[in-house]
Protein backbone atom coordinates (compact mmCIF):
# COMPACT_ATOMS: atom_id res chain seq x y z
CA UNK A 1 0.00 0.00 0.00
CA UNK A 2 0.99 3.65 -0.66
CA UNK A 3 1.86 5.77 2.92
CA UNK A 4 1.95 8.95 3.29
CA UNK A 5 5.69 9.26 2.82
CA UNK A 6 5.06 7.79 -0.90
CA UNK A 7 1.77 9.39 -1.19
CA UNK A 8 4.01 12.96 -0.71
CA UNK A 9 6.54 11.45 -3.33
CA UNK A 10 3.60 10.22 -6.11
CA UNK A 11 2.81 14.05 -6.02
CA UNK A 12 5.77 15.85 -5.88
CA UNK A 13 6.76 13.75 -9.38
CA UNK A 14 2.92 14.42 -11.00
CA UNK A 15 3.81 18.56 -10.91
CA UNK A 16 6.97 17.69 -12.18
CA UNK A 17 5.07 15.99 -14.77
CA UNK A 18 2.58 18.88 -14.75
CA UNK A 19 5.41 21.58 -14.82
CA UNK A 20 6.95 19.56 -18.02
CA UNK A 21 4.02 18.94 -20.27
CA UNK A 22 3.42 21.91 -20.55
CA UNK A 23 5.20 25.00 -22.77
CA UNK A 24 4.88 27.82 -20.24
CA UNK A 25 6.05 28.44 -16.95
CA UNK A 26 3.20 28.17 -14.42
CA UNK A 27 3.21 31.30 -12.32
CA UNK A 28 1.03 32.09 -9.26
CA UNK A 29 -2.63 32.23 -9.73
CA UNK A 30 -2.76 29.81 -12.31
CA UNK A 31 -5.86 27.44 -12.20
CA UNK A 32 -5.39 24.02 -11.97
CA UNK A 33 -8.08 20.89 -11.99
CA UNK A 34 -7.67 18.30 -10.24
CA UNK A 35 -9.81 15.26 -11.42
CA UNK A 36 -10.07 11.91 -9.17
CA UNK A 37 -11.85 8.89 -8.61
CA UNK A 38 -13.24 8.90 -4.70
CA UNK A 39 -10.51 5.65 -4.06
CA UNK A 40 -7.75 8.28 -4.81
CA UNK A 41 -8.66 10.87 -2.33
CA UNK A 42 -5.87 10.18 -0.31
CA UNK A 43 -3.35 11.28 -2.86
CA UNK A 44 -5.63 14.15 -4.33
CA UNK A 45 -5.60 15.63 -0.98
CA UNK A 46 -1.72 15.92 -0.94
CA UNK A 47 -1.91 17.00 -4.56
CA UNK A 48 -4.30 19.96 -3.44
CA UNK A 49 -2.04 20.67 -0.35
CA UNK A 50 1.32 20.84 -2.98
CA UNK A 51 -0.56 23.39 -5.58
CA UNK A 52 -1.66 25.76 -3.13
CA UNK A 53 2.01 26.16 -1.69
CA UNK A 54 3.07 26.84 -4.76
CA UNK A 55 0.61 29.72 -4.84
CA UNK A 56 -1.72 27.92 -7.76
CA UNK A 57 -5.39 27.65 -7.38
CA UNK A 58 -6.64 24.28 -7.30
CA UNK A 59 -10.27 23.46 -8.64
CA UNK A 60 -11.63 20.07 -7.47
CA UNK A 61 -13.75 17.51 -9.46
CA UNK A 62 -14.86 13.93 -8.35
CA UNK A 63 -15.76 11.72 -11.33
CA UNK A 64 -18.88 9.52 -11.08
CA UNK A 65 -18.90 6.42 -8.97
CA UNK A 66 -19.40 3.31 -10.54
CA UNK A 67 -23.07 3.37 -9.77
CA UNK A 68 -24.09 6.57 -11.27
CA UNK A 69 -22.30 6.27 -14.50
CA UNK A 70 -23.71 2.79 -14.73
CA UNK A 71 -27.33 5.18 -13.79
CA UNK A 72 -26.77 7.38 -16.21
CA UNK A 73 -26.18 5.36 -19.76
CA UNK A 74 -28.94 3.05 -18.79
CA UNK A 75 -31.23 5.65 -17.99
CA UNK A 76 -30.83 8.81 -19.79
CA UNK A 77 -32.68 9.52 -22.70
CA UNK A 78 -31.24 11.30 -25.91
CA UNK A 79 -31.07 14.66 -24.58
CA UNK A 80 -29.68 13.73 -21.20
CA UNK A 81 -27.08 11.72 -22.83
CA UNK A 82 -26.07 14.91 -24.67
CA UNK A 83 -26.23 17.48 -22.18
CA UNK A 84 -23.80 19.68 -21.81
CA UNK A 85 -23.01 21.08 -18.12
CA UNK A 86 -23.29 24.80 -17.89
CA UNK A 87 -19.72 26.17 -17.18
CA UNK A 88 -17.87 23.68 -18.25
CA UNK A 89 -16.99 25.59 -21.29
CA UNK A 90 -16.13 28.42 -19.59
CA UNK A 91 -13.62 26.14 -17.18
CA UNK A 92 -11.69 24.57 -20.22
CA UNK A 93 -11.43 27.59 -21.43
CA UNK A 94 -9.57 29.02 -18.17
CA UNK A 95 -7.71 25.96 -17.03
CA UNK A 96 -3.69 25.85 -17.32
CA UNK A 97 -3.25 22.70 -16.23
CA UNK A 98 -5.25 19.44 -15.26
CA UNK A 99 -3.70 16.76 -13.04
CA UNK A 100 -6.12 13.12 -13.30
CA UNK A 101 -6.49 10.73 -10.64
CA UNK A 102 -7.77 7.60 -11.71
CA UNK A 103 -8.33 4.90 -8.91
CA UNK A 104 -11.89 2.70 -10.65
CA UNK A 105 -13.95 0.89 -8.24
CA UNK A 106 -14.99 -1.25 -11.08
CA UNK A 107 -14.00 -1.54 -14.52
CA UNK A 108 -16.61 -3.99 -15.92
CA UNK A 109 -19.50 -2.31 -14.54
CA UNK A 110 -21.03 -0.59 -18.32
CA UNK A 111 -20.59 -4.06 -20.01
CA UNK A 112 -24.86 -4.11 -20.18
CA UNK A 113 -24.68 -0.97 -21.46
CA UNK A 114 -25.39 -0.14 -25.70
CA UNK A 115 -21.97 0.72 -26.79
CA UNK A 116 -23.56 3.39 -29.21
CA UNK A 117 -24.84 5.21 -25.78
CA UNK A 118 -20.91 5.37 -24.56
CA UNK A 119 -20.29 6.57 -28.32
CA UNK A 120 -22.76 9.34 -28.62
CA UNK A 121 -21.95 11.09 -25.24
CA UNK A 122 -17.97 10.81 -26.11
CA UNK A 123 -19.02 12.66 -29.49
CA UNK A 124 -21.19 15.26 -27.62
CA UNK A 125 -18.25 16.46 -25.21
CA UNK A 126 -15.47 16.23 -27.95
CA UNK A 127 -15.72 19.75 -27.84
CA UNK A 128 -14.05 20.07 -24.34
CA UNK A 129 -11.34 18.37 -25.20
CA UNK A 130 -10.71 20.49 -28.88
CA UNK A 131 -10.67 23.24 -26.52
CA UNK A 132 -7.78 21.73 -23.84
CA UNK A 133 -5.96 20.53 -27.43
CA UNK A 134 -6.27 24.63 -28.54
CA UNK A 135 -4.56 26.21 -25.49
CA UNK A 136 -2.17 22.65 -25.14
CA UNK A 137 -0.98 23.77 -28.63
CA UNK A 138 -0.66 27.83 -27.40
CA UNK A 139 1.43 26.82 -24.34
CA UNK A 140 -1.29 27.52 -21.88
CA UNK A 141 -2.39 24.09 -20.70
CA UNK A 142 -0.13 21.20 -19.17
CA UNK A 143 -1.88 17.92 -18.11
CA UNK A 144 -0.94 14.65 -16.52
CA UNK A 145 -2.13 11.53 -15.05
CA UNK A 146 -1.77 8.78 -12.92
CA UNK A 147 -3.10 5.82 -11.06
CA UNK A 148 -3.76 4.70 -7.51
CA UNK A 149 -4.04 1.03 -6.45
CA UNK A 150 -7.57 -0.38 -6.21
CA UNK A 151 -9.04 -3.80 -5.21
CA UNK A 152 -10.95 -3.94 -8.59
CA UNK A 153 -7.43 -3.43 -10.51
CA UNK A 154 -5.41 -6.02 -8.45
CA UNK A 155 -8.30 -8.53 -9.09
CA UNK A 156 -8.43 -8.16 -12.44
CA UNK A 157 -4.71 -8.12 -13.07
CA UNK A 158 -4.57 -11.38 -10.76
CA UNK A 159 -2.64 -9.74 -8.12
CA UNK A 160 -2.59 -8.87 -4.60
CA UNK A 161 -3.41 -5.16 -3.38
CA UNK A 162 -0.02 -5.29 -2.02
CA UNK A 163 1.49 -6.27 -5.41
CA UNK A 164 -0.23 -3.82 -7.66
CA UNK A 165 1.06 -1.58 -5.14
CA UNK A 166 4.33 -2.30 -5.71
CA UNK A 167 4.03 -2.22 -9.45
CA UNK A 168 3.04 1.21 -9.29
CA UNK A 169 5.82 2.11 -6.19
CA UNK A 170 7.92 0.62 -8.52
CA UNK A 171 7.37 2.46 -12.08
CA UNK A 172 7.04 5.48 -10.71
CA UNK A 173 10.69 5.41 -8.59
CA UNK A 174 8.04 5.88 -5.68
CA UNK A 175 10.32 3.74 -3.19
CA UNK A 176 14.06 6.69 -3.97
CA UNK A 177 14.16 9.71 -1.77
CA UNK A 178 14.43 12.01 -4.36
CA UNK A 179 12.04 9.72 -7.34
CA UNK A 180 11.92 13.37 -9.45
CA UNK A 181 15.58 13.52 -9.92
CA UNK A 182 15.62 10.14 -11.57
CA UNK A 183 12.46 10.90 -13.69
CA UNK A 184 14.83 13.58 -15.31
CA UNK A 185 17.32 11.52 -16.00
CA UNK A 186 14.43 9.52 -17.48
CA UNK A 187 13.37 12.47 -19.63
CA UNK A 188 17.16 13.18 -20.56
CA UNK A 189 17.63 9.83 -21.62
CA UNK A 190 14.45 9.91 -24.00
CA UNK A 191 15.59 13.28 -25.48
CA UNK A 192 18.79 11.42 -27.18
CA UNK A 193 16.32 8.36 -28.82
CA UNK A 194 13.88 11.18 -29.73
CA UNK A 195 16.58 12.89 -31.67
CA UNK A 196 18.07 10.30 -33.47
CA UNK A 197 14.54 9.18 -34.36
CA UNK A 198 14.03 12.36 -35.81
CA UNK A 199 17.04 12.80 -37.90
CA UNK A 200 15.80 10.17 -40.24
CA UNK A 201 14.03 10.94 -43.44
CA UNK A 202 11.17 7.84 -43.11
CA UNK A 203 8.85 6.79 -45.83
CA UNK A 204 7.39 4.45 -43.42
CA UNK A 205 8.09 1.74 -40.57
CA UNK A 206 7.21 -2.04 -40.98
CA UNK A 207 6.32 -3.31 -37.50
CA UNK A 208 6.73 -7.41 -37.46
CA UNK A 209 6.13 -10.02 -34.82
CA UNK A 210 4.20 -13.44 -34.83
CA UNK A 211 0.67 -12.05 -34.99
CA UNK A 212 1.59 -8.33 -36.67
CA UNK A 213 2.39 -7.07 -39.98
CA UNK A 214 1.79 -3.64 -40.06
CA UNK A 215 3.01 -0.55 -42.50
CA UNK A 216 2.77 2.87 -40.65
CA UNK A 217 3.34 5.97 -42.82
CA UNK A 218 4.72 9.06 -40.44
CA UNK A 219 3.72 11.49 -43.23
CA UNK A 220 4.91 15.01 -43.47
CA UNK A 221 6.32 17.47 -40.15
CA UNK A 222 6.41 14.27 -38.10
CA UNK A 223 8.03 14.03 -35.15
CA UNK A 224 8.72 11.47 -32.22
CA UNK A 225 7.71 12.75 -28.91
CA UNK A 226 7.27 11.19 -25.46
CA UNK A 227 8.63 10.84 -21.98
CA UNK A 228 7.19 14.76 -21.60
CA UNK A 229 5.66 14.47 -17.96
CA UNK A 230 2.13 13.84 -19.56
CA UNK A 231 1.89 10.43 -17.90
CA UNK A 232 2.94 9.27 -15.07
CA UNK A 233 4.52 6.45 -15.92
CA UNK A 234 5.10 7.11 -19.31
CA UNK A 235 8.00 5.75 -21.17
CA UNK A 236 6.52 5.08 -24.41
CA UNK A 237 8.15 7.16 -27.60
CA UNK A 238 5.41 7.92 -30.43
CA UNK A 239 3.93 9.72 -32.92
CA UNK A 240 0.71 10.62 -34.83
CA UNK A 241 1.54 8.86 -38.57
CA UNK A 242 -0.44 9.99 -41.33
CA UNK A 243 -3.58 7.50 -41.16
CA UNK A 244 -4.12 7.20 -45.15
CA UNK A 245 -0.62 4.98 -44.95
CA UNK A 246 -1.54 2.59 -42.90
CA UNK A 247 -1.84 -1.24 -43.99
CA UNK A 248 -1.49 -4.22 -43.25
CA UNK A 249 -2.41 -6.07 -39.88
CA UNK A 250 -2.08 -5.14 -35.69
CA UNK A 251 -3.13 -7.96 -33.06
CA UNK A 252 -3.24 -6.98 -29.23
CA UNK A 253 -2.00 -9.41 -26.82
CA UNK A 254 -3.06 -7.76 -24.04
CA UNK A 255 -6.37 -7.11 -23.24
CA UNK A 256 -8.09 -4.12 -22.72
CA UNK A 257 -11.12 -2.69 -19.94
CA UNK A 258 -12.52 0.50 -21.54
CA UNK A 259 -15.61 2.30 -20.67
CA UNK A 260 -16.28 -0.55 -18.67
CA UNK A 261 -16.18 -3.24 -21.29
CA UNK A 262 -13.35 -5.94 -21.23
CA UNK A 263 -12.24 -6.87 -24.86
CA UNK A 264 -9.63 -9.20 -25.36
CA UNK A 265 -7.57 -10.79 -28.86
CA UNK A 266 -8.69 -7.89 -31.03
CA UNK A 267 -7.46 -8.25 -34.60
CA UNK A 268 -7.18 -5.30 -36.97
CA UNK A 269 -6.85 -4.89 -40.74
CA UNK A 270 -5.95 -2.07 -42.34
CA UNK A 271 -6.58 -0.89 -46.35
CA UNK A 272 -5.68 2.10 -47.44
CA UNK A 273 -5.45 3.83 -44.07
CA UNK A 274 -9.00 2.57 -42.51
CA UNK A 275 -9.65 -0.51 -40.69
CA UNK A 276 -11.34 -3.08 -43.08
CA UNK A 277 -12.18 -5.75 -40.58
CA UNK A 278 -12.06 -6.12 -36.98
CA UNK A 279 -12.46 -8.64 -34.74
CA UNK A 280 -12.11 -10.02 -31.34
CA UNK A 281 -11.70 -12.79 -29.13
CA UNK A 282 -13.97 -11.23 -26.64
CA UNK A 283 -16.05 -7.76 -26.60
CA UNK A 284 -16.25 -7.94 -30.16
CA UNK A 285 -19.51 -6.39 -30.21
CA UNK A 286 -18.14 -3.61 -28.00
CA UNK A 287 -15.34 -2.97 -30.74
CA UNK A 288 -17.52 -2.88 -33.99
CA UNK A 289 -19.35 -0.01 -32.56
CA UNK A 290 -16.26 1.65 -30.83
CA UNK A 291 -14.72 1.93 -34.59
CA UNK A 292 -18.22 3.34 -35.64
CA UNK A 293 -18.53 6.04 -33.23
CA UNK A 294 -17.52 8.90 -36.19
CA UNK A 295 -15.85 9.42 -39.06
CA UNK A 296 -11.86 8.78 -37.75
CA UNK A 297 -13.29 5.91 -35.33
CA UNK A 298 -11.63 3.58 -37.50
CA UNK A 299 -8.37 4.99 -38.40
CA UNK A 300 -4.91 5.37 -36.53
CA UNK A 301 -3.90 8.01 -34.63
CA UNK A 302 -0.78 7.26 -32.39
CA UNK A 303 2.35 4.35 -33.24
CA UNK A 304 4.50 3.83 -30.04
CA UNK A 305 7.28 2.03 -29.07
CA UNK A 306 8.55 1.24 -25.30
CA UNK A 307 11.85 0.41 -24.37
CA UNK A 308 12.20 -2.14 -21.89
CA UNK A 309 15.48 -0.22 -20.33
CA UNK A 310 13.32 2.17 -19.42
CA UNK A 311 10.09 0.46 -18.17
CA UNK A 312 9.79 -1.39 -14.50
CA UNK A 313 6.29 -2.45 -15.39
CA UNK A 314 6.13 -6.45 -15.65
CA UNK A 315 3.18 -7.85 -15.60
CA UNK A 316 -0.10 -7.07 -16.90
CA UNK A 317 -2.19 -4.31 -14.53
CA UNK A 318 -5.52 -4.37 -16.50
CA UNK A 319 -4.97 -0.84 -16.99
CA UNK A 320 -3.86 1.13 -20.26
CA UNK A 321 -2.09 3.53 -18.77
CA UNK A 322 0.31 0.73 -17.21
CA UNK A 323 0.06 -1.39 -20.20
CA UNK A 324 1.04 0.50 -22.71
CA UNK A 325 3.66 1.25 -20.91
CA UNK A 326 4.86 -2.24 -20.37
CA UNK A 327 8.76 -3.73 -20.42
CA UNK A 328 8.89 -7.21 -19.46
CA UNK A 329 11.17 -9.05 -21.76
CA UNK A 330 10.63 -7.44 -25.29
CA UNK A 331 8.62 -3.96 -24.44
CA UNK A 332 5.88 -3.03 -26.29
CA UNK A 333 4.19 -1.38 -29.56
CA UNK A 334 0.87 -0.09 -29.31
CA UNK A 335 -1.00 1.73 -31.89
CA UNK A 336 -4.23 4.01 -31.11
CA UNK A 337 -7.69 4.15 -33.11
CA UNK A 338 -9.10 7.64 -33.26
CA UNK A 339 -7.59 11.25 -31.87
CA UNK A 340 -4.15 12.26 -32.79
CA UNK A 341 -2.11 13.95 -31.01
CA UNK A 342 -0.97 17.67 -32.22
CA UNK A 343 2.27 17.97 -30.23
CA UNK A 344 3.90 15.20 -32.77
CA UNK A 345 3.84 18.05 -35.67
CA UNK A 346 7.24 19.24 -36.64
CA UNK A 347 6.51 22.80 -36.05
CA UNK A 348 4.26 25.35 -34.29
CA UNK A 349 1.46 23.49 -33.58
CA UNK A 350 -1.10 26.19 -32.81
CA UNK A 351 -0.83 26.48 -36.67
CA UNK A 352 -2.49 23.38 -37.05
CA UNK A 353 -5.80 24.57 -38.47
CA UNK A 354 -8.59 21.73 -39.13
CA UNK A 355 -8.13 22.14 -42.65
CA UNK A 356 -4.33 22.09 -42.13
CA UNK A 357 -4.20 18.38 -39.71
CA UNK A 358 -7.10 17.53 -42.64
CA UNK A 359 -4.62 17.72 -45.09
CA UNK A 360 -1.42 16.22 -43.01
CA UNK A 361 -3.43 13.40 -42.29
CA UNK A 362 -3.52 13.79 -38.76
CA UNK A 363 -6.62 12.13 -37.51
CA UNK A 364 -9.48 13.38 -35.85
CA UNK A 365 -12.02 11.33 -33.86
CA UNK A 366 -13.43 11.30 -30.13
CA UNK A 367 -12.18 8.16 -29.87
CA UNK A 368 -8.51 7.31 -28.91
CA UNK A 369 -8.39 3.63 -27.91
CA UNK A 370 -4.45 2.11 -27.47
CA UNK A 371 -4.41 -1.41 -28.35
CA UNK A 372 -1.29 -3.15 -26.82
CA UNK A 373 1.14 -5.71 -28.43
CA UNK A 374 3.87 -7.31 -26.09
CA UNK A 375 5.72 -9.80 -28.67
CA UNK A 376 9.25 -9.97 -29.40
CA UNK A 377 9.22 -7.47 -32.78
CA UNK A 378 11.54 -5.97 -34.85
CA UNK A 379 11.04 -2.10 -36.76
CA UNK A 380 12.51 -0.83 -39.71
CA UNK A 381 12.24 1.90 -41.30
CA UNK A 382 12.33 2.34 -44.57
CA UNK A 383 14.41 5.96 -45.93
CA UNK A 384 14.01 8.51 -48.57
CA UNK A 385 16.84 7.50 -49.72
CA UNK A 386 15.69 3.22 -49.97
CA UNK A 387 18.17 2.73 -46.89
CA UNK A 388 16.48 0.49 -44.15
CA UNK A 389 17.19 0.98 -40.75
CA UNK A 390 16.24 -1.23 -37.87
CA UNK A 391 15.22 1.44 -35.06
CA UNK A 392 13.71 -1.37 -32.94
CA UNK A 393 14.68 -4.68 -31.83
CA UNK A 394 14.55 -7.16 -28.78
CA UNK A 395 12.35 -4.66 -26.76
CA UNK A 396 14.47 -2.18 -27.21
CA UNK A 397 15.68 1.10 -29.55
CA UNK A 398 18.68 0.34 -31.76
CA UNK A 399 20.82 3.63 -31.14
Amino acid sequence: MLNGMHLQRYAQVLIWGLKTARAEKYKKGDIVLVHYDLAALPLAEVVYSQLLDMGLNPVQRATLTPKMEHDFYTISNNKQLIFNTPGDEGLFKAINGSISLRAPDSITHLSDVRPEKIGKKAVAHKYLNDILDRREAEGKFGWTLCLYPTTELARHAGLTLEEYSDQILQACSLKKTDPVAWWKTIYNDAQAIKKWLNSMKVMSYHIESEHVDLKVTPGHNRKWVGISGHNIPSFELFLSPDWRGTEGSFYADQPTYRSGNYVKGVRLHFKTGSVVKASAEQGEEFLIKQIAMDNGANKLGEFSLTDKRFSKISTFMANTLYDENYGGKSGNCHVALGASYSDTYDGDAAELTPDKKKDLGFNDSALHWDLINTEKKRVVAQLVSGKRVTIYEAGMFAC
